[in-house]
């Protein structure tokens, strides 16, 4: 199944153990943020990795780092206004074996700050909140809609209003596990390098191997990602 991000039709029409609330030391913080460098044919991106807000997601992105499972595949997805995927097939068009999805932390990452602004790293999936692998987009943009829908208090929820949609007297269950409202986990931002992510999304676009549209003409390869110490 090909894991491209679901959200195209959306976007045309327009989901940790208690912790002590103390604060952070230093170090604490400092072992909170990963840092990795993504070596692209059209240059160097560097980002931070946020694992105190988003933590079963960047160890699931670093675990496929250590694999190696990005070197060499290629940004398949490329919308100049929008945003830049990549990380799920090779230079053929053949997608990659991945491990099982990894837990949706949209919601959690969101009340911690993340959101899919300009610059952010967040996980691609299909209509399945639960199915995130390996693929991920940068934010070219500021895609409000590719938030998670946050639940206010009450059973049933009462009038509330969210990215322009009404919702009122819902069933709190029903919204907690609606698809539409997860939206996508942001778990990182680019740090230097977005001067790439320009290029990228500025490439010229068309078909290219199962996909009809939105390829780059010319491929821009994942050459590595590697973990910054």
């Amino acid at each position: 199944m090909k894991r491209t991000l679901f959200l195209r039709t959306i976007a045309l029409a327009m989901t940790l153990p208690l912790l002590l609330a103390l604060p952070l030391t230093s170090q604490a913080q400092s072992s909170a943020v990963q840092k990795v460098r993504i070596s692209t044919s059209a240059g160097d991106i560097e980002a931070e990795l946020y694992a105190d807000k988003a933590p079963k997601t960047v160890a699931n992105f670093l675990q496929y780092v250590k694999d190696k499972h990005y070197d060499g595949t290629v940004f398949h997805r490329v919308i100049a206004n929008f945003m830049v995927q990549g990380g799920g097939y090779d230079a053929q068009y053949k997608e990659k074996k991945t491990r099982p999805p990894v837990q949706h932390e949209g919601r959690m990452a969101l009340a911690a700050g993340l959101k899919n602004t300009t610059g952010t790293l967040a996980m691609a999936r299909t209509n399945d909140p639960q199915s995130a692998t390996a693929q991920f987009f940068i934010n070219v943009t500021d895609n409000a809609f590719l938030d998670p829908t946050p639940i206010p208090d009450g059973d049933p929820v009462a009038k509330f209003e969210y990215n322009g949609r009404v919702y009122e007297n819902v069933a709190r269950a029903q919204l907690i596990n609606s698809p539409q409202l997860f939206g996508y986990t942001v778990f990182g931002k680019v740090t230097s390098g977005m001067d790439v992510v320009q290029k990228i999304r500025t490439t010229p676009t068309g078909a290219g191997g199962p996909f009809p549209s939105d390829v780059p003409k010319t491929p821009v390869f994942i050459q590595s990602v590697t973990l910054l110490k």
